[in-house]
């Protein structure tokens, strides 16, 4: 008997009770967080997590993230900026630098050439220091955030703050292109030596925005 075999026999066994045409319930009755915490502890939590994956975090409010964006992408000596067609136009108004499109036809080479990329989030996990991008107009496509070396990610606190994983998956759309991003890009080799920068940015900034 191959193993295939043996698992479909498990599952047969598991459903002969149930009756044809009825879906088998599934007891779900996993942690859905790890403790009870206030809102305030929940934004405090992801941004130690963010940090503990070396990204970089930063707070703010409304009034003064196009100063902050600004000073980011200054201290960074970026020139271009990729831009998802539905970002909010004042987060860049501060920002002297050239504004690169999200564009279909725009090739790897010619994202890799641009300096740094600033979106938003779908939802921000702190149990795990997780963001996650789905793809909407403030978002872009997926690969945007994937090439440039230099991510921008704007968070809105408290409402994009989430505690845990099961409750990030009940806003999300799963046939939307979700990116999950925990810290900037980084893997290592089977002696634990660390390197940044080989399927994402090396620099993943967090702005925390109230």
């Amino acid at each position: 008997m191959s193993g295939r075999e043996r698992i479909l026999g498990r599952v047969r066994r598991a459903l002969a009770d149930v009756p044809r045409g009825e879906d088998a319930p599934v007891e779900r009755d996993y942690l859905r967080e790890h403790g009870e915490r206030t809102v305030e502890e929940t934004v405090e939590l992801l941004a130690e997590n963010l940090a503990d994956y070396r990204a970089v975090v930063h707070r703010t409010d409304t009034g003064s993230l196009p100063g902050v964006v600004a000073g980011l992408l200054a201290a960074r000596g970026a020139s271009t900026v990729l831009v998802p067609p539905g970002l909010d136009e004042g987060w860049l108004a501060a920002a002297e630098v050239t504004r690169v499109p999200d564009e279909a036809g725009s090739t790897p080479h010619e994202l890799d050439a641009v300096d740094s990329v600033v979106t938003a989030c779908a939802v921000a996990v702190a149990e795990t220091g997780t963001i996650v991008l789905d793809g909407s107009p403030d978002q872009g496509r997926r690969r945007i955030s994937l090439i440039p070396n230099h991510h921008i990610c704007v968070v809105r606190v408290p409402d994009q703050v989430v505690a845990s994983v099961p409750h990030a998956l009940e806003r999300l759309d799963p046939a939307r292109p979700l990116t999950w991003i925990s810290g900037p890009s980084a893997t290592s080799d089977i002696e634990l030596d660390r390197v940044e920068g080989v399927h994402g940015p090396r620099t993943l900034e967090v702005v925390l925005v109230r």
